[in-house]
Parts: C-alpha cells; sequence; structure tokens
C-alpha cells in the first residue's frame, strides 16, 4: 500500500523571553504560533473497521496536539532555567503559565522539543515526519523525521 502524508494544523499564543541575547528579544514578547504536523504511514486496510482508509483518524491527532502541546503552550511564558531564579520567582508572581526549559526558547529549538514530544505519543504504526513552528506569517523553522535520525 502506499505510504502518505497527512497533516494538521494549529494555533496558540505563547510568550518568551531569550535569556542574554543580545537584541529585543530578551525582552518578555509573545506570538501568535501556528504549527503544522505532519505524519507519515499507511492508511489503514480493513474494510469495515470505523478508520478504514486512514493513516491516523485526525480527530485522534487533533486530540494528541492539543492535549500535548497546545493546551500546556497556549497563554504561557516560555523561559530557560537559566534565568536567575530570583527573576523567575517574580515573574510566578504575575504569570500562572511559566514553563521552564533546558534551553534557549528560540522557534528552532521549539519545534525540536515539540517532535520530541509527540514522537513518544504516536501509535506504533505512525510516523512523525515534520513539523513546522511558525512564529510569525513570514518566519517558521522546520523539523524533518530524516534530518534528525
Amino acid at each position: 500500500m502506499a505510504k502518505i502524508r497527512v497533516t494538521k494544523r494549529f494555533h496558540f499564543e505563547m510568550a518568551h523571553t531569550l535569556h542574554e541575547y543580545d537584541g529585543l528579544c530578551r525582552n518578555i514578547h509573545g506570538h501568535s504560533y501556528n504549527l503544522e504536523v505532519t505524519l507519515a504511514g499507511e492508511p489503514r486496510n480493513q474494510p469495515g473497521h470505523p478508520k478504514d482508509g486512514m493513516v491516523m483518524d485526525f480527530a485522534d491527532l487533533k486530540h494528541l496536539v492539543k492535549s500535548e502541546i497546545v493546551n500546556r503552550f497556549d497563554h504561557s511564558l516560555m523561559v530557560n532555567k537559566l534565568v536567575p531564579e530570583e527573576q523567575t520567582e517574580l515573574l510566578r508572581k504575575t504569570s500562572e503559565r511559566i514553563i521552564l526549559v533546558d534551553f534557549q526558547p528560540t522557534t528552532e529549538n521549539i519545534v525540536s522539543y515539540i517532535a520530541e514530544i509527540l514522537q513518544e505519543k504516536l501509535p506504533p504504526d505512525v510516523s512523525l515526519f515534520s513539523i513546522r513552528l511558525f512564529e510569525t506569517v513570514t518566519a517558521f523553522a522546520e523539523w524533518f523525521a530524516e534530518d534528525n535520525q
């Protein structure tokens, strides 16, 4: 059977700050992120099965990405753990949704982080092909499985 790619788009709002960056992005600021998740696999060939003809049910993909990524990231502030603890504590006084990460929260690193999260949650017969994360309407980062094997 043919290998097929399926893609679903998502949207979330998130703020971040780039620790020790030498430009404006060292300040807390937000983006309207658009996320595209592309899976690869063979469509199920089981006539009569409710998922016949699907690589993965779009409803199942939506539930997975919303629960693991969108609901967690939306209206949060992503901060590098290198930010001094006293500054992080001050941020916690004004924001209850802070995500501390072990990396500089650039779009490049965030897209890789999303790939790590999703790869662990996918069914065994479906693979993550690519992720595209738009930070703005004109700027995005992409992750491809073939580049990361």
